[in-house]
């Protein structure tokens, strides 16, 4: 069986060399390049063409969402999985609406780092952010959700169903319409039309709202 190549973009080395290490002696992982800022990273994943990035949301040389943005727009299908210091809702639905596959908080890296990886390479979400530990939103809203959430899905066609979990995983328009065979087109059709069912603004919503409603998995 191949191994899930993987690609390091974090500005310190020392964190580099440690997760290096870690990836390493797994079986079925493997470092294929590393890069310390945002110039480097687009050059060496051009190169390299990894299953996953392992990215730094801060690393010098451009904002890490427009590199998320790149990196899926151009060298697809490498998936991008967040590795941050930031245990935040706002970073993660940045993320997310950027692209990335999954998000994990540097805190919990050891644990956490091989489970996201293998679950990433294999075309689920992994995430694990405290949601809503520094949301300013009212807990009441999110009970809304979920009571307002259930009788709205109910409503969904099936096939409508499939389309709006295949975008909260992060697949593109194409590459749902290649699994579907139906046209970008109807694709886009249907992502409209979720959007004004569901009350929803932007993929990022999208995403947390079929996390907090259990379609993706627990949230870790």
């Amino acid at each position: 069986m191949a191994k899930i190549r993987v690609f390091l973009a974090d500005d310190h080395a020392v964190l580099r060399a440690g997760l290096r290490l870690l990836i390493n002696t797994q079986s079925d992982l493997e470092v294929v390049g590393e890069a310390g800022d945002a110039t480097s990273t687009l050059a060496g994943v051009a190169r390299c063409h990894p299953d996953i990035v392992s990215l730094d949301l801060s690393m010098p040389g451009g904002s890490g969402f427009k590199l998320i943005e790149t990196i899926v727009q151009q060298h697809a299908p490498t998936r991008v999985l967040v590795l941050t210091m930031h245990d935040d809702p706002a970073y993660f639905r940045m993320a997310i609406a950027a692209g990335a596959s999954g998000y994990v908080v540097k805190k919990s890296a050891d644990s956490e780092l091989l489970t996201a990886l293998r679950t990433v390479a294999s075309g689920r979400p992994y995430v694990m952010v405290s949601l809503h530990a520094t949301d300013p939103a009212p807990k009441e809203r999110t009970a809304t959700m979920h009571r307002a959430g259930a009788a709205t899905l109910e409503q969904l066609s099936e096939r409508e169903r499939e389309v709006f979990i295949a975008i909260a995983q992060g697949h593109t328009s194409q590459s749902i319409a290649d699994k579907l065979f139906l046209s970008v087109k109807t694709i886009e059709s249907y992502r409209a039309r979720l959007m004004t069912k569901l009350g929803l603004k932007n993929r990022a919503e999208l995403t947390q709202f079929a996390i907090e409603m259990g379609l993706l998995g627990p949230t870790k």
